[in-house]
């Protein structure tokens, strides 16, 4: 790894260290229950807080998005928290009792941070899939001064998407002084290390709280941190099991049994995408394969804070069991469950919604269900009480209602400028009957003629077999041992909304643009949520059964070396996945090429390569500069996206889904067009002065998409203030 390249991740480093440290107190006492008290929580808590309050300052206007704002804001949070959280004492007793645990997991997360930078290092590239969208919104949000930030790609409004994630990748890059084509591919590293120490801290607590909160050994809770941190990042599926077998039509998959088995020559041109469009028309990912692909998008930087709330609601479980063993809840006593935590639960919910909307519904439900169950363990003190039941039922419900109003409370400054109804096109019923295709529609419930996709049995086994095996081990466990314990309940919580996030898609979708492809974009929002609580689920059920194994008699211990010897082969399985994925998008790590994201213009675009330079050195503010339009994952819109200034139109197709018809983006196509090849001084000057362009952009992509592309009127218009090459960059004059 270069010299500079280092120096940049330890930078990188210092800043998200230093977000941990100040926000670390209250991390504590939030995760007070954790062996480790949540220390790598901490920097995403700091994170998430400080990003969004400097987003709201920056939506009322009070203060600009500026590394003073950000810093000055970080410092007063932390010290608010810090003060309120009174455990000055606690804190220093900690910070000397738990050091050591302390400096290993962050050796842990900085070990995965440089591994992962190299790895992106071969391959930096912000090109290809969404990148220059997700780069796009970076950038964007870097250029603001105030917020909503705008749309890159379609001025002079503002983007109309899920942005919080980029906004806090922002935030980092300004902190760090690092720029955003570097911060890009250390963002996406830091999702990966993220991942695997947080998982790593859950996985180890799980284990922690088997034996209530008795270490039973250091290497068992190391390891059961390290087995649950893999499965979560690293493990793919068993569509994995191809790799043996003769190869396939990717458009039309078929049972193992329908080919020839070759195991000699592993891996038969096995391509790893398949995994993720196994089942026709639908997209079924997994952390792995976004890791390798490396697209910034909402789903991927949603992870820490997905994590963060997985965590949370454990904390909360283990808190009130804790305080129901100590016989510290009343009957009478009103919010058995603290409203602070609640509303904390409800901020966690408003980040993962704004991040990526579907995760807040999703982990609203795993809320719900595991307040549900505090209050269903209560039963029996309720039952000491005169009309128990409505005592029960007003302490749900207000729970719920608190987290509820936590949730649209803190999302309200940026639902405000966000239209949600162009993405509520309604629910569709997938192999809905005649009888009500003939009605069409009743409420939000869509039934629609040939829209009868449904996977089947083989697919599903092929995707989840991996987790059936060890959700129905656990099933059989539990039905023989004699204890329940807390962690059984909460991974038993897990296992249930897990299920049906994988079967709402069998019978429902959520009604987008796509028509062939009407479940994918559900099936791709649940089943990834799923994967991730199912292979925490996993990692615990087999430490489970295999911490059980020292207390059984012969006949058991014969039935969990069966169990072990498969689990065995299951992780095996699954943890090639990465080898072949990551290898392949890598080119099996030939090339290094730092950390540089748009290096590769210099090859594929010179002239683009030298004027995003200048552009982005020189041209302050977010002032318009027209580009070619193009189709989603072209090259078009490469200057708005590289740059973060916005243009009259990019992507096509992703404006039509962020303004919910395509009639709202199609008429600038036209008008595009026209401003390049018309000769007519007066029609190019309307148009321009109509979308209040400043900067025009003349360069490869431009002569190739307008064939009849008239510069003398440029000339006329404004002056060049650029040129290298063929690319010419000209400003008009008004």
């Amino acid at each position: 790894m270069y010299f500079s390249d280092s120096i940049a991740i330890l930078q990188w480093w210092l800043v998200l260290f230093l977000l941990g440290a100040a926000f670390l107190p209250f991390t504590m006492r939030l995760f007070s229950p954790f062996f480790d008290k949540g220390y790598l929580f901490s920097r995403i808590l700091g994170a998430s807080l400080v990003a969004y309050a400097v987003f709201v300052l920056g939506i009322l206007h009070l203060a600009p998005f500026t590394v003073p704002t950000i810093s000055i804001t970080a410092i007063l949070l932390a010290c608010i928290l810090f003060f309120l959280s009174k455990q000055k004492r606690e804190f220093i007793f900690y910070l000397k009792k738990l050091w050591l645990i302390f400096a290993i997991e962050e050796l842990l997360f900085i070990t995965v941070l440089f591994i992962w930078a190299y790895i992106h290092s071969f391959n930096p590239a912000i090109h290809g899939l969404e990148k220059f969208m997700d780069f796009g919104f970076v950038n964007s949000i870097l250029r603001s001064k105030y917020f909503p930030p705008k749309d890159m790609w379609f001025t002079p409004y503002t983007i109309n998407y899920y942005y919080f994630g980029h906004l806090v990748t922002a935030m980092l890059t300004k902190l760090s002084n690092l720029p955003s084509y570097i911060t890009f591919n250390l963002m996406l590293s830091t999702i990966v290390a993220t991942c695997f120490s947080l998982t790593f801290s859950l996985g180890a607590n799980l284990y922690y709280h088997l034996n209530g909160a008795k270490v039973l050994g250091k290497t068992k809770l190391i390891g059961s941190g390290i087995l649950t941190a893999c499965l979560v990042t690293l493990a793919g599926n068993l569509h994995i099991l191809y790799a043996f077998f003769a190869p396939y039509n990717a458009n039309h998959p078929v049972p193992l049994w329908q080919l020839p088995f070759r195991p000699f020559t592993f891996p038969n041109n096995y391509w790893y995408p398949d995994a993720t469009r196994f089942i026709y028309h639908t997209i079924h990912e997994f952390p792995i394969y976004s890791w390798t692909v490396a697209d910034l998008h909402g789903h991927v930087l949603d992870i820490p804070f997905v994590l963060i709330t997985i965590a949370f609601l454990f904390a909360l479980l283990l808190t009130q069991t804790s305080l129901e063993n100590e016989k510290k809840i009343h009957i009478g006593q009103t919010f058995q469950i603290p409203p602070l935590s609640l509303l904390i639960i409800g901020f966690f919910l408003a980040i993962m919604y704004m991040t990526n909307a579907w995760d807040g519904a999703i982990y609203w439900l795993l809320a719900m269900m595991i307040i549900l169950y505090i209050q269903w363990r209560r039963r029996l003190l309720y039952k000491k009480a005169t009309r128990w039941y409505i005592a029960w039922g007003r302490d749900f419900f207000l729970s719920l209602l608190i987290i509820t109003a936590g949730l649209f409370f803190f999302s309200t400054p940026y639902n405000f400028f966000f239209d949600a109804s162009v993405y509520s096109r309604g629910i569709g019923v997938i192999c809905a009957p005649d009888f009500l295709i003939k009605i069409g529609r009743i409420g939000p419930f869509l039934f629609e003629p040939n829209h009868c996709q449904r996977s089947y049995w083989w697919e599903l086994l092929t995707l989840y077999g991996f987790f059936l095996f060890f959700m129905i081990s656990f099933v059989f466990f539990l039905l023989r041992s004699k204890k329940r314990m807390i962690t059984d309940i909460f991974i038993i919580l897990l296992m249930i909304l897990a299920t049906f996030l994988i079967f709402v898609p069998e019978f429902f979708y959520l009604k987008d643009i796509y028509l062939t492809y009407y479940r994918a974009n559900t099936m791709f929002k649940l089943v990834f949520q799923a994967f991730i609580l199912l292979s925490i689920s996993s990692a615990y059920v087999i430490v489970r059964i295999t911490l059980d194994l020292p207390y059984q008699r012969i006949k058991g211990k014969i039935v969990t070396s069966i169990f072990l010897f498969i689990t065995f082969i299951l992780v095996s399985l699954v943890m090639t996945y990465p080898f072949l994925a990551v290898n392949a998008y890598y080119n099996n790590f030939k090339n290094y090429q730092g950390l540089n994201g748009i290096k590769y213009l210099k090859t594929l675009y010179p002239d683009d390569y030298a004027a995003i330079k200048w552009l982005n050195k020189n041209i302050k503010g977010q002032p318009v500069i027209l580009e070619a339009q193009g189709d989603s994952y072209t090259d078009y819109a490469r200057i708005s996206a590289n740059t973060g200034l916005p243009t009259v139109l990019g992507w096509t197709v992703h404006e039509w889904l962020w303004r919910g018809s395509y009639s709202i983006p199609a008429p600038r196509i036209i008008d595009v067009k026209t401003i390049y090849e018309t000769t007519n001084l007066q029609t190019a000057k309307a148009l321009l002065a109509k979308y209040h362009v400043r900067y025009v952009y003349v360069g490869t992509l431009e002569f190739q998409k307008y064939p009849n592309l008239d510069e003398q009127k440029f000339a006329k218009l404004g002056h060049i203030v650029y040129q290298h090459g063929i690319t010419r960059i000209y400003k008009i004059n008004y």
